[in-house]
């Protein structure tokens, strides 16, 4: 994710308005520092951590939020942030407790207890949202707030747990300004994370500032920065242009990533291994068209990866053929194995074991306001299209209603991409394929679940190796998603400022706090 730098003075504001006093931190005017513009074509889906569960909300949530822990740069085991310390206690990985820092402040001025970190976990747990991060916790039995002590009692084993507190939906939020049981509306927040929301306006722009009341893990806090949302990565890149903005990251187009140039001069051009994927998911629940393994091992046995890679991607994607991408533990290849190459043969006869009427009509959901997307489902609707088989309705739709669509099951197949919370191969299974999971596909499988809860026993994630390949075994015979590709992330700066590589390390945090200009 991403991040910024600098120094700034604070001074007290007292409006005085029919008898209310309020208050607030603002930057000082004797600041005399331009913020960095970054851009991207991320979303933000809400300003509270309780109702997003998306990599644009997230990015965010890690500069004005704090988590109890946090990753440094290209780490895989969290530190403490808001924690003075965390462990588990006992041999069982079944009670994790965490030591507050004395010394936290919201954004308002209100000292942070242990209280509010319960309050924070509880809620989002409570509210449920249909897009929202509670699917993280499904072993949390309930927290114990004392002094300075928060205590997860958990039904099950989780080596994970950590990780997955030290995500956005590990978000410290002020139990006193924070509706319980519905989302928070409006566009301010209260956080105790680097940097102070300013001024936010949706889809458009969220200004930072650094706040000069973080203690924490960092030992900076950065300069003002200003994100500019963009609909489009046409739109990015014509700002990029115009000079906008001096970084961007998520996502220029294809065809512009394939010439960039990283010997240019004038440019700071950031390759870094990812493991964005991209998968095709299925609706199974009862009545829909893909509710039939077979039909759904059909599609598998008929998409052409190689076209998506180099006409669409212009080769910026490689081609995915396992749940778990390459660079993590338990990375397989069942879906190259089970289908090698396009079998239109196979798949026809696939199709009439299962007794369906040819072609079998699926209404196709997917992101629109992306040429990339446009053009990949546009090719994905050749592929099925071309012997017979499959007629596809297309639905292109902004991206809060298309989250809203395929929660609710709206659409039969749909493509979305999807970004590691943590640095560990679990964050590609609970999420997506264990029961609950984020996609609301209607899956689930009794030996999937299980091997999941294995997965979950060992702190030496070395020793899980075996039973996610069992996992991505499974998921390829059931085939409840495709994989299409994984790609590399690119981030781009002008020369004039430094730190842009620190947004994406891996870890899910966007680091806006390391850059700087130069």
């Amino acid at each position: 994710m991403r991040s910024i730098r600098a120094r700034i003075l604070a001074v007290i504001a007292v409006l005085v308005i029919a008898g209310v006093v309020a208050w607030q931190l603002l930057p000082s005017d004797e600041v005399n520092s331009d913020p960095v513009g970054v851009g991207t074509t991320d979303e933000v889906t809400s300003l509270d951590p309780a109702g997003a569960y998306d990599a644009g909300s997230w990015a965010l949530y890690s500069n004005i939020y704090q988590s109890l822990l946090t990753f440094k740069s290209g780490a895989v085991v969290p530190q403490p942030d808001a924690a003075e310390s965390c462990q588990f206690i006992g041999q069982k990985l079944q009670t994790y407790q965490c030591k507050l820092r004395d010394d936290l402040t919201f954004s308002n001025g209100r000292k942070i207890t242990a209280e509010d970190v319960k309050f924070s976990i509880e809620r989002m747990i409570k509210i449920k949202t249909d897009v929202g991060p509670w699917v993280l916790f499904p072993s949390l039995k309930n927290v114990v707030a004392d002094g300075l002590t928060v205590t997860f009692n958990l039904t099950a084993r989780d080596a994970t747990f950590p990780q997955k507190l030290a995500t956005g939906a590990g978000s410290i939020v002020d139990r006193e300004s924070y509706p319980a049981d519905k989302l928070r509306e409006g566009t301010t927040v209260e956080g105790s994370g680097p940097f102070l929301l300013k001024a936010y306006r949706a889809g458009q722009i969220a200004e930072l500032v650094p706040n000069p009341r973080y203690k924490g893990a960092l030992n900076k806090t950065g300069v003002p920065v200003t994100v500019h949302y963009y609909k489009t990565p046409d739109d990015l890149e014509s700002a990029w242009k115009a000079k906008q903005v001096e970084v961007t990251h998520r996502e220029l187009p294809p065809t512009t990533l394939a010439e960039l140039n990283p010997g240019d001069p004038d440019l700071r051009v950031t390759e870094a291994d990812s493991a964005e994927i991209r998968n095709m998911v299925f609706n199974v629940r009862p009545g829909s068209p893909l509710a039939d393994k077979k039909v759904r091992q059909a599609i598998a046995a008929t998409v052409d990866r190689g076209p998506l890679v180099s006409k669409v991607y212009k080769g910026t994607v490689e081609p995915l053929y396992s749940l778990i991408p390459q660079g993590y533990i338990g990375h397989s290849t069942p879906f190259f194995d089970a289908y090698p190459a396009p079998d239109p043969a196979r798949a026809k006869k696939l199709l009439q074991e299962a007794g369906v009427q040819l072609p079998v009509t699926i209404e196709f959901g997917y992101r629109g306001g992306s040429e990339a997307y446009d053009k990949e489902t546009q090719e994905l609707r050749r592929q099925l299209e071309a012997d017979g088989l499959f007629k596809l309705n297309i639905h292109s739709v902004d991206w809060q209603k298309f989250q809203k669509g395929y929660a609710s099951g709206k659409f039969d197949a749909y493509t979305v991409g999807w970004l590691p919370d943590y640095p560990d191969p679990d964050t590609f299974s609970q999420p997506l394929v264990g029961a609950d999971n984020s996609l609301h596909n209607g899956y689930s499988s009794k030996k999937v679940n299980a091997l999941i809860a294995d997965t979950l026993q060992y702190s030496d994630r070395g020793r899980t190796s075996a039973d996610f390949k069992e996992i991505q075994a499974q998921v390829g015979e059931d085939v409840p998603l495709l994989p299409l590709w994984q790609k590399k992330d690119y981030v781009v700066s002008t020369k004039d400022v430094s730190g842009s590589q620190y947004l994406s390390d891996g870890t899910g945090i966007w680091r806006l706090w390391e850059l700087k200009h130069i």
